[in-house]
């Protein structure tokens, strides 16, 4: 996979760059809530990261087996509840976006089933201690708390929703775009000048939201290899890759705002090996993919910034601001971050550097 980022510069064309948006002010989005220090996607997360200055929260959904849209990372929710003790005959093998899966899937559940549950934080080297003590929250829910918090802190606190496995939730009758465009309609929330990104890996899910609501979308890029899944099931065989050129970008601006790409997609490594085992991560070159996003009208929100040792380049020297401060001079619009607070942190340095450059 990583050899494929290496070959990015050449399957972009330079001669395609675009004279760079005006500097802006980059959003903040709390990737899954502030999810570096609280079990992911739980009101408690969400809560954190706004407290931290997020501008926008950042809830994945899925369906309950009645309907309710709800938030996880993923349909299976083995490794972030409780469920597999208090459901221990739930498990089951399921076959989700070609592959095999075996767990406890949302969509076996009803909602007041999914009450039953508890949170728990999913990576074990990050903080234990919350386990047990959080609900799996509603979208419903996640509206209202960023409604009320806006109010009591007098700023908009924005929402950046993302349908999981849209396809396969199609498949089982349980869409996710009705309800999605729905609650933002009841909540008011379904103009194009809201505070709401939604996102999706399947740009045919954006597609269908298009003519649901006029909120802004954004189309996320996995990793290079890896083919869409609704682009499997209708047997197109382009990949991520393939669209990160100068037509496929202009294929996606025909239905979404801006692109969501993995980081490695515009600063680009390689992953070397010593004779220890022991892995090293290097740069190799930035990609003109802002740019050529920028030419094409859509916006750049990369993922997933995090603060711990092992996810930050050894020239960062143990420093996540300097992570940031890269990516913001590179021109992104957004970063999905998982420590909301270090994020402002580095924008509000960011900010203060463009401010010394106009007055010199």
């Amino acid at each position: 996979m990583k050899k494929i980022f290496s070959c990015l510069l050449l399957s972009l064309s330079i001669s395609a760059f675009a004279k760079a948006k005006d500097e802006v002010k980059p959003l903040i989005i709390g990737h899954r809530g502030a999810c570096g220090y609280r079990p992911e996607h739980t009101l408690a997360s969400y809560q954190l990261a706004i407290d931290m200055g997020a501008d926008y929260i950042e809830p994945d959904l899925v369906s309950t087996k009645d309907g309710v849209l709800i938030a996880r990372h993923e349909n299976d929710i083995s490794e972030t509840t409780d469920v597999a003790t208090k459901f221990p005959d739930r498990k089951t093998t399921k076959t989700i976006d070609g592959k095999s899966v075996t767990g406890w899937f949302t969509e076996d559940f009803t909602l007041k089933e999914i009450k039953t549950l508890r949170a728990k934080e999913r990576l074990a080297f990050r903080d234990q201690s919350f386990n047990g003590q959080f609900e799996v929250p509603t979208f419903k829910e996640i509206i209202e708390l960023a409604k009320t918090q806006g109010k009591k802190l007098k700023r908009t606190i924005g929402l950046y929703p993302e349908t999981k496995h849209p396809t396969y939730f199609q498949s089982i009758k349980l869409s996710l775009e009705e309800p999605l465009a729905k609650e933002l309609k009841t909540a008011g929330l379904n103009k194009n000048s809201s505070a709401v990104f939604i996102q999706s890996f399947e740009l045919g899910s954006l597609k269908k939201l298009k003519t649901l609501t006029k909120n802004k979308l954004i189309f996320l890029i996995d990793d290079p290899e890896v083919v869409p899944a609704d682009f499997q099931a209708s047997g197109d065989k382009r990949t991520y890759l393939q669209l990160m050129t100068p037509e496929g970008l202009k294929e996606i601006a025909k239905t979404a705002d801006g692109i969501g790409p993995y980081k490695r997609y515009i600063l680009m490594t390689k992953i070397t090996t010593d004779k220890k085992g022991e892995k090293t991560e290097e740069r190799i070159g930035v990609s003109p993919l802002v740019k050529l996003a920028h030419a094409n009208g859509l916006l750049v929100h990369p993922y997933t910034f995090r603060s711990e040792e092992k996810y930050l380049l050894k020239d960062y020297n143990k420093d996540p601001q300097a992570e940031y401060l890269e990516f913001f001079a590179l021109g992104v619009d957004g970063v999905f971050s998982d420590f909301a607070d270090q994020a402002v942190k580095a924008r509000e340095t960011y900010l203060k550097s463009l401010t010394k450059k106009e007055t010199r």
